[in-house]
């Protein structure tokens, strides 16, 4: 049995057959005698009796006993429990493992399909991109070949009026004599038009020209795109308003060229009649216009066949002298009609127009033709008359020299002779006529038609 020892140790034992019966008190010790039961139950710590035999034990000692034993206790207690639960342990564990498993797949498989949907519509884009820029070179090639087609068309001019002088040049540069213009043409001058430098601007390859990988990197291909395509359109805004222009002014100039013929009275079948043909030949091919042709196409359909028809006017007009004779300011002495003669004093009819010049200017052909008079002729002097067909002819009176002889085919502002003061004469100038069917009529009716022509 144990016992703690202390205060209560020098009384007797409880016993549990003693109920009722008085406890009889030790007899105390006398002073200064020694008791060694005393002064063992005077110290602390737990004692074990059984059957009347004790067995003292420290207070350390007892608590790590009891610790021991109850340690090994309770790991019993949880032996027996893992033994006794273990299947559900396992069972748990292996559905949580199961558990994690599954959703580290899931997992897999859901950035697996992100991926495959990435790796998708980066393949899309690049289709796309692709496509587009496929489209932008077909383009491009377009533009091109719209290019080229613009380049080849000659501009037609005359060099009825001088041209004017550069702009920016230095008035040192120009020449110390008065210049005088070229001689008066209508022949078809075939230079390049003033625009042509930007018309030709898409012949620059636009998607090689400068690497649009930094300008990607910082905008982006579609942005590159955006800007190709704007580049494009631009070039086919000015190269459809080139076109539009060149268009307008190629009309215009078929219409004032029937309108002068119409006005001069002129029949247009007999002067296509009179006009010589050129040698010329080759198969016969008809033109036709694809049916898939866009507005380009088209537009440049009708402006070939208008040039067509502006090039048989221009050689048709070839034949009517509505140009001057002599270049320079024109400045008439003597006009067409009736005007009192400078010899007599008497009304009389002038038949042609007296131009101011000096002896020795060139005198020119207004329009191409044959040499049908090339001698001295009465009050006309020396003389020079030129046959333009379909009854037109015109006269050239008062000459110093002639430089053509009978039967000779001249052109357009060919020298034919120099002024004078020979014939009926009272100084040095060019008498000038026009005739149709062999009547003199006014050469200014031409000189004006030849005006409205150079006008536009």
């Amino acid at each position: 049995m144990l016992h703690r020892s202390g205060q209560y140790s020098q009384y007797r034992q409880h016993h549990p057959h003693n109920h009722g019966r008085t406890l009889k008190r030790q007899p105390q010790p006398q002073h200064g005698a020694a008791s060694p039961v005393a002064a063992a139950d005077s110290e602390n710590g737990y004692t074990l009796v059984h059957a009347g035999k004790r067995v003292r034990f420290g207070p350390v000692a007892f608590w790590t006993v009891v610790g021991t034993v109850t340690l090994l206790g309770l790991w019993s207690a949880a032996t027996a429990t893992y033994f006794a639960f273990r299947d559900d342990v396992l069972t748990r564990l292996i559905a949580r493992q199961t558990e994690m498993q599954n959703a580290y797949e899931d997992r897999i498989s859901e950035l697996r399909a992100k991926v495959d949907r990435t790796t998708s519509r980066q393949l899309l884009d690049q289709e796309q991109f692709d496509k587009k820029l496929d489209q932008i070179m077909r383009r491009q090639t377009a533009l091109e070949a719209r290019a080229t087609a613009l380049g080849a068309m000659p501009d037609v001019t005359g060099s009825i009026r001088p041209s004017a002088p550069t702009r920016g040049a230095s008035p040192a540069d120009a020449p110390t004599a008065t210049p005088k213009p070229s001689p008066i043409s209508d022949t078809v001058i075939f230079v390049a038009p003033p625009d042509r430098e930007a018309r030709l601007e898409s012949r620059t390859p636009v998607v090689s020209g400068a690497a649009p990988s930094q300008f990607a990197k910082n905008g982006g291909l579609d942005n590159v795109l955006v800007r190709l395509e704007q580049s494009l359109d631009q070039v086919e805004t000015r190269q459809m308003a080139a076109l539009n222009s060149y268009e307008d002014g190629m009309e215009s100039r078929v219409r004032r060229m029937r309108g002068i013929i119409g006005d001069l009275g002129l029949d247009m079948a007999h002067l296509e009649a009179a006009t010589p043909r050129a040698p010329m030949g080759g198969p016969f091919i008809p033109v036709k216009l694809p049916p898939n042709a866009g507005s380009f196409e088209r537009q440049l359909y009708r402006i070939n066949i208008t040039r067509a028809q502006m090039d048989r006017l221009t050689r048709t007009l070839a034949l009517v002298p509505y140009r001057k004779p002599v270049v320079g300011e024109v400045e008439f002495t003597s006009g067409f009609g009736v005007r009192v003669d400078p010899f007599v004093g008497r009304p009389a009819m002038h038949t042609g127009l007296d131009f101011r010049a000096q002896t020795g200017d060139p005198v020119r052909a207004t329009a191409n033709g044959k040499v049908v008079n090339s001698s001295w002729a009465g009050g006309y002097g020396r003389m020079v008359e030129i046959d333009h067909g379909n009854g037109l002819s015109t006269r050239y009176g008062h000459l110093s020299e002639i430089n053509v002889k009978v039967g000779e085919y001249v052109k357009i502002g060919q020298v034919i002779g120099a002024v004078g003061s020979t014939g009926r004469s009272t100084g040095p100038h060019l008498h000038y006529e026009t005739r149709i069917d062999g009547e003199a009529v006014d050469p200014q009716k031409f000189l004006r038609a030849g005006v409205r022509l150079a006008a536009g």
